[in-house]
């Protein structure tokens, strides 16, 4: 191994011991900047060991499935508006190494621009999640098939997606013989935000994150659905067709409230 690796490696198992020991002394200040070097640290180490790793013989160079059908595959496993860190970070850990953010930025613009000029003509559409102020929710993208409720959100909305998220990428892991490390990398980062849900900073169990991500989302669940079904309502109410998907430009949320 080489020597930056060597580096690396003890500057992650040093930064380790000093989280314990701040969370310890209940230094919190501390332990959040101190999990943000770990954070950071890691990230290098699997940069500087992709590096070195030899590519496969005759492998692609890109991948057979149209960004927006790599795209929809995520959004379909996690079931849940999604960021698109999200969707490029369960794409990579699941299905390729090919999806860059910068590749979903103009994606929803592009979607709507098909819907506009010619409603429906596909089985589904990359949408917008729904504010309350029924506007497009910033960097969130849908599915234009799932119901209303789903697309849109309440104040609860953003916790509930990530336990959920949490849940459907647990779940997947446990369907597979061999998880990606990359998979199970991304269940561990994830569980390090559910209480319960995984001890320390060891890699995370699908089934204990399952239990500690439902635990929690059945003291949010039924008043997120609530609030969503509010919004939801509305948006049914007093957008049109487009709008519905794609959200209300600020005039029209105006008006409609009125």
């Amino acid at each position: 191994m080489s020597d930056p690796l060597d580096a690396l490696e003890r500057r992650i198992a040093d930064l380790r011991a000093e989280v314990r020991r701040a969370v310890k002394a209940r230094e919190n200040s501390l332990a959040r900047s101190l999990r943000g070097d770990l954070r950071r640290a890691e990230q290098a180490w699997d940069a500087a060991i992709a590096s070195e790793a030899p590519a496969p013989a005759n492998e692609p160079e890109t991948s057979l499935l149209p960004i927006r059908e790599q795209v929809h595959q995520a959004l379909t496993m996690l079931g849940v508006p999604t960021p698109a860190r999200l969707i490029v970070a369960v794409n990579d850990a699941f299905f390729s190494r090919e999806l860059r953010g910068s590749q979903l930025t103009s994606l929803r613009r592009d979607e709507e621009r098909s819907f506009r000029g010619d409603p429906y003509a596909r089985p589904y559409y990359l949408c917008a999640a729904l504010t309350d102020r029924l506007s497009p929710a910033r960097g969130l993208l849908a599915d234009s098939t799932w119901p209303p409720e789903l697309r849109v959100l309440g104040p609860l909305s953003p916790r509930v997606d990530f336990l959920t998220s949490a849940v459907r990428v647990a779940e997947q892991l446990t369907r597979l013989a061999e998880p990606p490390p990359g998979a199970v990398r991304l269940l561990s980062r994830m569980a390090q935000n559910i209480p319960g849900a995984v001890e320390g900073f060891a890699p995370a169990d699908p089934a204990t994150a399952i239990r500690a991500a439902r635990a929690e989302l059945e003291v949010h669940l039924a008043a997120d659905s609530a609030q969503r079904a509010e919004v939801a309502a509305r948006a049914t109410r007093q957008l049109p067709d487009v709008e519905r998907l794609f959200g209300a430009t600020a005039m029209n949320t105006l008006r409609g409230a009125c």
